[in-house]
């Protein structure tokens, strides 16, 4: 991975965390000259990037790193985060739900993971899921990267 691949350092505020976060994520190459790259990671705590989002890091002579700058490009896809309120429930069920309607998620630990939702799943499915366990208190989540195409999808119904 790492020919096509550079881990970039993303530094950014998380209102799920009410801090300054710093958090490394895969970066596909695509103009090394230009320091363009494409998102290879679902973020966990909420910068306004997605998957397959181009963006632009330069090499930061003080953290050693190539560090992601601004967003260049986006293209649809949006990231949740889900938090497991409910003691004892297993994430992993609603998990295989969304897995089932084609939205991959990255798990940070035992109360926190991260939905990826891309362009073209139609994101009311998903809230419909998600709103079913907030509804009992099982989960909280936060859409803090929701693109104009799942905005719109909301909106349909």
């Amino acid at each position: 991975m790492a020919e096509t691949h550079k881990k970039i350092l993303f530094r950014y505020y998380s209102d799920l965390l009410e801090d300054t976060v710093v958090e490394t994520m895969w970066g596909e190459i695509i103009d090394l000259e230009k320091g363009y790259f494409k998102l290879d990671n679902i973020p966990f705590f909420g910068p306004l990037i997605a998957t397959d989002d181009i963006f632009f890091a330069e090499f930061d002579e003080t953290e050693q790193t190539f560090v992601y700058r601004k967003t260049i490009e986006s293209f649809g896809n949006s990231i949740l985060q889900v938090v497991i309120l409910e003691k004892g429930f297993d994430k992993e069920i609603i998990r295989e739900k969304l897995k089932a309607i084609d939205c991959l998620s990255e798990v940070l630990n035992e109360t926190l993971f991260a939905v990826e939702v891309v362009k073209e799943i139609d994101y009311s499915l998903v809230k419909t899921i998600l709103l079913e366990y907030e509804s009992t208190s099982v989960i909280d989540f936060a859409e803090p990267c929701l693109s104009e195409k799942h905005r719109a999808d909301l909106l349909k119904n």
